[in-house]
């Protein structure tokens, strides 16, 4: 399970992403439980779900999809608590307890267990709850363990993911300055290295990734 420490830089780091991407975000209150619903439907594509041709699971792109709505989970409970990073911290950890201590969730007058739903119906609850503006960290949980993440993968993908996008703008990605390439190796297998390589534990994990891809940068 996440650390607290751990949860307040993810949504520290997301408050950033979500200010640099509109300063005014919070006033703008954009519908992220609808991106994870597309997000959702995404990640059934990626699993196959046609009966009526042969279909190939890709479950590395099954787990990007999860980041992916992970980042906009993290920005509905940040937009309810009106950016507030204490308030939404508590949020965040009060749903976490209430996902390790759930059996099951009352949903549309039915009674559901994630564990006892396949991956593609766990995706189908998820889009589900989001339509109705819920939040479930027991099904996304069960969802990420069905497609091979734990919460500390989760934690180092996320952020690894976050920090080069920002190393990327710091050095001239928008202007076309950025060099993509490192000693013949795309700068993400790089990053894939060094989230390897350090320890997530400590509180300055971000600031570690960034120091390394400063260290390795070859511009």
């Amino acid at each position: 399970m996440l650390s607290r420490e751990q949860a307040s830089a993810m949504l520290a780091l997301q408050a950033e992403m979500n200010a640099r991407i509109d300063p005014d975000w919070l006033a703008a209150a954009h519908p992220y439980l609808r991106a994870v619903i597309v997000e959702g439907a995404e990640a059934i594509e990626h699993h196959g779900w046609k009966w009526w041709q042969r279909q190939r699971r890709d479950n590395a792109q099954l787990q990007m999809e999860l980041v992916d709505i992970w980042h906009f989970l993290l920005s509905e409970i940040l937009l309810r608590e009106n950016g507030d990073q204490n308030s939404a911290l508590a949020a965040l950890l009060g749903l976490l307890d209430e996902g390790r201590s759930a059996g099951g969730m009352d949903f549309d007058g039915g009674r559901y267990r994630p564990a006892e739903l396949d991956p593609l119906g766990k995706l189908e609850l998820l889009i589900g709850l989001s339509a109705s503006r819920r939040i479930d960290l027991q099904l996304f949980g069960a969802l990420m363990e069905d497609c091979g993440l734990d919460w500390l993968a989760l934690y180092r993908r996320y952020i690894g993911k976050n920090v080069l996008n920002m190393f990327r703008q710091d050095h001239g990605y928008k202007e076309g300055r950025y060099r993509k390439l490192w000693s013949g190796r795309e700068d993400n297998e790089c990053l894939a290295d060094i989230l390897d390589e350090l320890d997530p534990e400590p509180a300055d994990y971000r600031q570690r990734v960034y120091g390394e891809l400063a260290r390795r940068y070859p511009g």
